[in-house]
């Protein structure tokens, strides 16, 4: 074999192998692109779940605010307890807890807005909650805004 031969053999093998590369970058980055697009329609159905069950609650504020304007306090103080009362059943389905706030400040799960001298409780307590916190399992939704003992 001549050194052309050689070198005409290994040119055409290194196309080969240049067009396998290109073929496996294109396959994954189809992949990519499948999995994304998969992502989006998990999310969007997860969403579509969530105001599914979100919506009788919308109903059930909207009577509230109607017995609002027919000035019926008793039905409307009812009609806020209900819809808060099916808004923490849904969460709560869905694996949202209240964090605790009872005890020494946490900086994982709590966020120390203000710090107050306390006679009653000892330095680094929570004292007072400014707005509750949520978690997901153990992922923090929203810390919860606390007032801390000095």
């Amino acid at each position: 074999m001549s050194d052309e031969q050689i070198e005409q053999e290994q040119q055409e093998e290194q196309e080969v192998d240049d067009d396998r590369l290109l073929r496996l970058a294109a396959e994954f980055d189809n992949y990519k692109k499948r999995a994304a697009r998969e992502r989006q329609e998990y999310v969007a159905l997860a969403n579509e779940r969530l105001v599914k069950e979100l919506l009788p609650i919308l109903d059930d504020l909207e009577r509230a605010l109607a017995a609002a304007e027919e000035h019926e306090e008793a039905k409307l103080e009812d009609g806020v307890r209900l819809v808060h009362r099916s808004l923490e059943q849904l969460l709560a389905r869905e694996g949202v807890e209240e964090i605790d706030t009872s005890g020494p400040f946490d900086p994982h799960v709590h966020e120390a807005m203000l710090a107050q001298p306390s006679e009653e409780a000892e330095s680094g307590a929570v004292i007072d909650v400014l707005q509750k916190g949520y978690k997901v399992g153990n992922r923090v939704v929203r810390p919860a805004r606390v007032i801390v003992a000095e």
